[in-house]
């Protein structure tokens, strides 16, 4: 069925979203896939998602796309349990916490994320759904453990996460992370609704609850892996990214500064 509601506001530290299509959970998990104005690649991905229909639920979680790409004809096709379109402040930790409050409303034990720019493999998603039903907490996936792959990855982005990026967020969390870019995770409720962690807060408004999840939970003592991902960049043509020049990495570097300084760590963690 299909649903134009607001349920949600910012005075809780969940931006507005409407419902813009919704069915009955089926399982225990879902995955949710973020997008933003990604076109037929979202399509293409989402219709490729169907194959692990059995095991998980299908809730994509938009930014607020214009390209028309995300219509209730293809939800009915994708067989999705929720289409969720933010409409209040924020990128894509704001989009997380919709996608989360929806999740933890609707009873799951769990999520698994992703995005929905078509460079992840959907083969590993079954994985992340037996990590959770293992019990483990914060779920990293990596392309650069074995059993992981990569293809066409840009230069600087590989050195940025091998030389900058993992080791900081290793350092702070005090685990040892190879990959902390890759927006493919799974957590469990019991993390995502742990007062400790606190996710429901209007400050992660870009990338920093990506991050603040992955170094709380191995702080706290929750139980934190990584499995081996897939990921490939096209061959020719633009990257497909969100970050915009030399601005969007300053303003980066300055998000994975912030939280591996403990900004958003809670009083007494």
């Amino acid at each position: 069925m299909s649903a134009s509601e607001l349920i949600r506001g910012d005075d809780d530290g969940v931006p507005t979203y409407r419902v813009g299509w919704q069915r009955p959970r089926r399982h225990r998990w879902a995955i949710c896939v973020f997008v933003l104005n990604e076109g037929e690649k979202a399509r293409k991905q989402l219709r490729a998602m169907m194959a692990h229909a059995g095991v998980i639920d299908l809730v994509i979680a938009d930014g607020g796309s214009t390209d028309g790409s995300l219509d209730e004809a293809l939800m009915h096709e994708v067989d999705a349990k929720a289409l969720l379109v933010k409409t209040g402040a924020g990128k894509l930790s704001a989009q997380m916490r919709i996608a989360m409050d929806y999740c933890m409303a609707e009873g799951y034990d769990g999520i698994v994320v992703i995005d929905g720019n078509g460079k992840d493999g959907l083969d590993a998603i079954p994985s992340f759904a037996a990590a959770l039903e293992e019990g483990w907490d914060h779920v990293q996936g990596s392309r650069f453990i074995p059993g992981g792959h990569h293809e066409n990855t840009p230069p600087s982005r590989y050195l940025a996460v091998r030389l900058l990026h993992a080791p900081l967020m290793s350092l702070a969390a005090g685990f040892h992370y190879t990959d902390t870019t890759n927006g493919f995770r799974a957590y469990s409720r019991r993390l995502l609704t742990d007062p400790r962690i606190d996710v429901f807060r209007s400050c992660f408004d870009r990338y920093q609850l990506h991050y603040h999840l992955a170094i709380e939970a191995a702080r706290g003592g929750f139980r934190v892996k990584e499995l081996p991902v897939s990921r490939t960049y096209p061959t020719s043509g633009k990257t497909p990214t969100k970050i915009k020049g030399i601005g969007g990495l300053v303003a980066l570097l300055r998000q994975l500064l912030d939280v591996c300084q403990g900004k958003f760590r809670t009083p007494g963690h």
